[in-house]
């Protein structure tokens, strides 16, 4: 039990004589030890008797004092301040607001409370951006005790619902917690079972389940099958979360399983629990003996279609992992069939096809999520950009990675590493462009992690070939190309505004400047979405990282095409708020503001200008140090190509961008224009560091300004004034980026402001103009009517990224 001075036990002992009274306020600092959400269900409601319960979600916060551990649930009130990732694990909360609730769970729901007192947050002041350490980063939080608990405690589960697991922060794929057990769980042994010198024989087989189904046989269409069925894993599905607020269910998850014997194959599905205990421990190509199963008619199949319910009651399945030499040979099930493309071959496949494809990592992208086309759109899906080079051709393998309920695999995943991924679908975007997205049964592997050795792929012609290839690579040639995070749009948009156009029917139209302002306040955090306005262009300034004080810029003084009535004087800025703002239920609409700088003294649509110096910047460092060995060269692939060698079963074999530094100038009074936040720029790979870069570009990660380096270092800014009624937008334009990009385009043009704003890039069969005369021919867009494509992605707290993608010229 915790000590009686702490300061739960000072602050919430308070309130012991009328726990019905007002809520207690913590005026000392508290830890976020974790945040856990999961979704409400039909009893949810009394938790919250004055709140409004507007989403599915609900959160759980495991605060400590230093002392001890306490377990509260977040009014639904601040649920924004997750969604906006302003509250995180990590951060030291002050003036904490504590309100008693009832106990803490159903009784329904297996895995005992700690107690009967339970308390939620109504209120609370989060720290702003770098002033949220308390200087007690060495406690071994976990190791304290639970407030008000003497004893050892279960797993905790959620406070305000009947369930008996959390969901992952982010996404309902992934699975979440140590109750999701990596190992099997023990199981007695079966007294029919066969061993022995002549194995394990299945005592019924997939065709006669069916057959027996089918001919309405009762002990298959009415019970449970007690029979020992033996099959391979063909395909996993990922999870699927079912979880509805209307419903009560402990575990509301399913998973499917393609399974085959030599004399068929058939579907089996896990449910709830089962995913639980043996959902990360099946893969892709194990032999399992399954028992006390039922046979149903497959959902929304064709009549004749089974599938197998593997459930964990009424009555509870038994599932056992076999090795293969414990199978009588005449019964061992057939082997995966893998279809490998290259990426030569990969260019020739209609829409849809299934692909299996190797290759080596070059670009990792940033996790960002966007809302489902369920038909609701209610759910953040989770994904982020890939591409892999093969050496089969030039162009390389785009891969839009959605979760796969592999969160440890895609927490890792970086440049330089060897990426497997299987049942991919093809997405042909044009004859000459396509990529690689999530099918219902897709599986990534990575080097790095023990995956390639366990797999039967190894062994396959393809998988050899591409393994040659690699040995022929050098690592610097290899890390120079090697990018991770950032900003990345693919498939570009059209560069003309016709094609474009048709491409959008049936998304939303063009918005208003107040509405668009509306829509990129409910952004979540890493959301991203498109959006269409109409504008001309105001203000143009280019900056370098880090030195924002000093730019290039050009301003229209031209009449405003805008209502005047309408137009704000000044423009808008998305500094953050100041370094402590107070939240409450009623205040947390209002979380991320932005503040008003004041106007400029002058205006410069023509303006001095001063050299700055001329000195050329420091030259990048070598991409990797490595212990001097026979060959340096190829260290990083070779590691990552010799795990395909090694089985555990030991198996037979069969820049420089430092032209324009002499250009670059300053204003004198240059206009304000809104940081850039880091996470928009790509880091250049690095290898040694390669850990803290993968978690940087996760969801909930974080890099700091300088830490690396960066493909680009230099941007444009172009502040838009919506021709509807004025509102004002900073959005980032990255011309120049293409060159860096890991699809750059190949697209000429006579970079003219015009031009260069329709194809979102400056022409590749030209030199780029200076940021000088760019800036000179600014007038160019002087009354210009522009069809503006903005791409938004909230990246927590008040940052919100908003990069202008491509703007056509509006005719009159």
């Amino acid at each position: 039990m915790a000590a009686t001075g702490c300061v739960f036990h000072r602050t919430l002992g308070r309130s012991d004589g009328n726990k019905a009274s007002s809520a207690v306020v913590c005026r000392e600092s508290l830890h976020v030890v974790a945040l856990q959400r999961y979704s409400r269900d039909q009893g949810s409601t009394v938790y919250f008797p004055q709140s409004v319960l507007s989403g599915d979600d609900l959160y759980d916060v495991t605060l400590s004092d230093g002392d001890c551990r306490l377990q509260v649930s977040l009014d639904p009130g601040l649920n924004r301040l997750v969604e906006k990732n302003v509250l995180r694990s990590g951060q030291t909360l002050r003036n904490a607001a504590f309100s008693y609730t009832m106990t803490a769970q159903l009784p329904a729901c297996t895995g005992a409370c700690r107690g009967t007192d339970s308390y939620r947050m109504v209120s609370v002041d989060v720290p702003g951006p770098g002033e949220d350490g308390d200087g007690r980063t060495a406690v071994d939080w976990d190791s304290l005790p639970w407030f008000g608990s003497s004893e050892a405690t279960a797993p905790l589960v959620p406070l305000r619902a009947n369930r008996s697991v959390f969901l992952p922060l982010w996404n309902n794929v992934d699975y979440s917690g140590q109750v999701w057990m990596e190992a099997p769980p023990t199981e007695e042994e079966d007294d029919e079972e066969e061993d022995g010198e002549e194995g394990r024989r299945p005592t019924v087989t997939v065709s006669r389940l069916r057959d027996s189904f089918l001919s309405g046989h009762h002990s298959v269409t009415r019970g449970a099958v007690q029979h020992q069925l033996i099959v391979r894993i063909i395909n996993k599905s990922s999870l699927m979360y079912y979880g509805r607020t209307d419903r009560n269910c402990e575990c509301p998850y399913k998973s499917v399983l393609e399974l085959c014997d030599q004399t068929g194959s058939v579907c089996a599905v896990l449910w709830n629990s089962v995913c639980v205990s043996w959902y990360r421990h099946l893969k892709p190509g194990d032999i399992i003996s399954l028992r006390r199963f039922r046979v149903k008619q497959r959902y929304q199949a064709e009549p004749g279609v089974i599938e197998i319910s593997v459930n964990s009651r009424n009555p509870a399945a038994q599932i056992s992992v076999l090795p293969e030499s414990s199978v009588s040979p005449e019964y061992v099930p057939p082997a995966v069939l893998y279809s490998f493309y290259n990426s030569q071959q990969i260019l020739d496949q209609p829409h849809d096809t299934t692909c299996d494809v190797i290759g080596v990592l070059t670009f990792v992208g940033r996790s960002e999520r966007i809302r489902s086309k369920d038909g609701k759109g209610t759910e953040l899906v989770e994904y982020r950009w890939l591409r892999l080079e093969d050496g089969a051709s030039d162009q390389p393998i785009m891969v839009k990675l959605f979760a796969t309920s592999q969160p440890e695999t895609h927490l890792k995943l970086h440049p330089a590493s060897v990426l497997v991924g299987t049942r991919l679908k093809l997405v042909r975007v044009s004859e000459q462009m396509c990529y690689l997205t999530n099918s219902t049964y897709t599986q990534v592997y990575c080097s790095g992690q023990g995956h390639h050795s366990q797999m039967s792929y190894r062994r396959l012609r393809p998988v050899r070939r591409f393994l040659d290839w690699l040995r022929t690579q050098e690592d610097a040639a290899v890390l120079s190309r090697a990018l991770i995070g950032g900003f990345f749009m693919y498939p570009p948009p059209p560069v003309s505004m016709e094609t474009y156009m048709k491409e959008r029917r049936g998304e939303p139209g063009f918005l208003r400047g107040a509405e668009l302002q509306t829509a990129l306040d409910r952004l979540c955090y890493r959301e991203r979405r498109t959006f269409c306005i109409q504008a001309t262009v105001t203000v143009v300034t280019y900056s370098r990282q880090g030195e924002d004080e000093r730019c290039l810029f050009w301003t229209d003084r031209s009449p405003s095409l805008s209502p005047s009535s309408s137009s704000p004087s000044t423009p808008q800025s998305s500094r953050p708020s100041p370094s402590f703002s107070s939240f409450s239920p009623a205040s947390a609409s209002s979380a991320v503001s932005r503040s008003t700088p004041p106007t400029p003294n002058r205006t410069a649509g023509s303006f001095k200008r001063k050299l700055l110096s001329t000195d050329t910047p420091k030259k990048r460092g070598p991409w990797v140090t490595l212990q001097p060995e026979h060959n340096t060269d190829t260290v990083i692939l070779f590691e990552a190509s010799m795990e395909f060698l090694q089985s555990v079963n030991q198996d037979d074999e069969d820049d420089d961008e430092d032209d324009d530094a002499s250009s670059f100038v300053t204003a004198l009074s240059p206009p304000t224009v809104p940081t850039v936040a880091m996470e928009t720029f790509p880091m250049c790979y690095d290898h040694t560091h390669w850990e803290e870069q993968a978690a940087a570009v996760v969801m909930g990660g974080t890099t700091t300004a300088g830490k690396f380096n960066t493909a680009i270092e230099d941007y444009y800014t172009l502040k838009l004034r919506a021709l509807s009624d004025g509102v004002l937008f900073d959005a980032i334009f990255l011309p120049h980026a293409w060159s860096s990009c890991p699809c750059p385009l190949q697209l000429p043009h006579s970079n003219t402001w015009t031009s260069i704003l329709s194809h979102g890039a400056f022409s590749s069969h030209t030199p780029p103009p200076s940021p000088a005369d760019l800036i000179a021919m600014a007038a160019q867009l002087t009354n210009q009517r522009l069809v503006c494509v903005l791409e938004a992605c909230h990246l927590g707290g008040a940052s919100m990224e908003l990069v202008l993608s491509r703007a056509f010229h509006l005719a009159e």
